[in-house]
């Protein structure tokens, strides 16, 4: 039998190794990214020299980054956005449950609210509660308060109303998807125990639609942080209206609308950490086993790395 299949191989072939012939696995080349690789560093290198080719004194991006001003208008930004956001968060959970409610008058009013809110431009609405005083002298809550409109109406007042009444459509709609996500016979199961109804949202509802509600509420608050540059219309200082005051001042405009992104992209950078953290939280028991953090796969090379390192020595 030996030599009959000694005598059946081809002449030339390897040798078998544990009585199969091992496969030599050539990988397919692709040149067309090599060419889009070089076509894309062409065109970064392209944006690069014009720019260098401009009249921008780079080097006072550096020198107003922590100035006083800025500084104090990046943290009314980022008060703005969280104050913003809870509005919006909660008034989104309110309209989800009227939207969702079997009562037709609060589902109607729900409804009309997301409608108008998400129909119209944030910055038209923004113009909108701050030229009230055109139309209202005054404001009068009866014996709880009554003052001249204009005074009532501050440019912070003005910037929580028009944000975050407008964010609250938007997370009513992302409340109520993730309300629908759960399954209903969870709710009835709950129901034939004798919970309530705000029981069982509270404690069977609500944590199980937090896995579908985080992820777009995160990419919420990013775009409510960016979003707050249009606050400077209606003369809020924010950080966007202080660095552009500042580039007024000292005829470096288009400086300072480049330091106000540079802080703008390590806000987001910042949150966008955050958000990925939260999802994490969130999606536990998803999955058998969560996919490691950045800061583990760094941990898991420098271990080795130094592994390696030791064995070598």
């Amino acid at each position: 039998m030996t030599s009959l299949n000694k005598a059946n191989e081809p002449a030339g072939s390897a040798p078998a190794v544990g009585g199969a012939e091992a496969i030599k696995a050539i990988p397919v080349r692709h040149p067309g990214r090599y060419v889009s690789a070089v076509i894309a560093l062409a065109l970064l290198g392209a944006i690069v020299y014009a720019f260098s080719q401009g009249k921008i004194e780079w080097g006072t991006i550096p020198d107003f980054f922590f100035n006083d001003r800025i500084v104090t208008g990046m943290w009314k930004t980022l008060e703005l956005t969280v104050l913003s956001m809870v509005i919006g968060v909660v008034g989104g959970i309110v309209l989800a449950v009227m939207r969702m409610s079997k009562n037709p008058v609060t589902s109607t009013i729900a409804w009309f609210y997301i409608w108008f809110f998400r129909g119209t431009p944030v910055l038209v609405q923004l113009f909108i509660w701050f030229n009230l005083g055109l139309v209202f002298e005054y404001i009068n809550l009866g014996p709880v308060y009554k003052d001249y409109w204009s005074s009532f109406m501050t440019p912070l007042l003005t910037a929580l109303l028009g944000l975050g009444l407008n964010e609250a459509a938007y997370m009513a709609e992302i409340c109520r998807s993730g309300l629908l996500a759960v399954d209903e016979g969870q709710t009835e199961a709950s129901h034939a125990l004798g919970m309530s109804h705000a029981k069982t949202l509270r404690r069977i509802v609500i944590p199980q639609a937090m896995r579908v509600i985080v992820p777009p509420t995160g990419n919420e608050v990013i775009n409510m942080l960016k979003t707050t540059s249009l606050v400077s219309a209606v003369q809020f200082l924010d950080l966007f209206k202080v660095a552009s005051d500042i580039g007024q001042a000292s005829a470096s405009t288009v400086e300072m609308y480049f330091l106000a992104a540079a802080w703008y992209l390590v806000l987001t950078s910042i949150f966008s950490v955050g958000q990925y953290y939260i999802e994490r939280y969130y999606a536990r028991g998803t999955s058998r086993s969560l996919p490691p953090t950045p800061l583990q796969r760094l941990r898991g090379v420098i271990g080795r790395t130094s592994r390696t390192k030791g064995g070598v020595a």
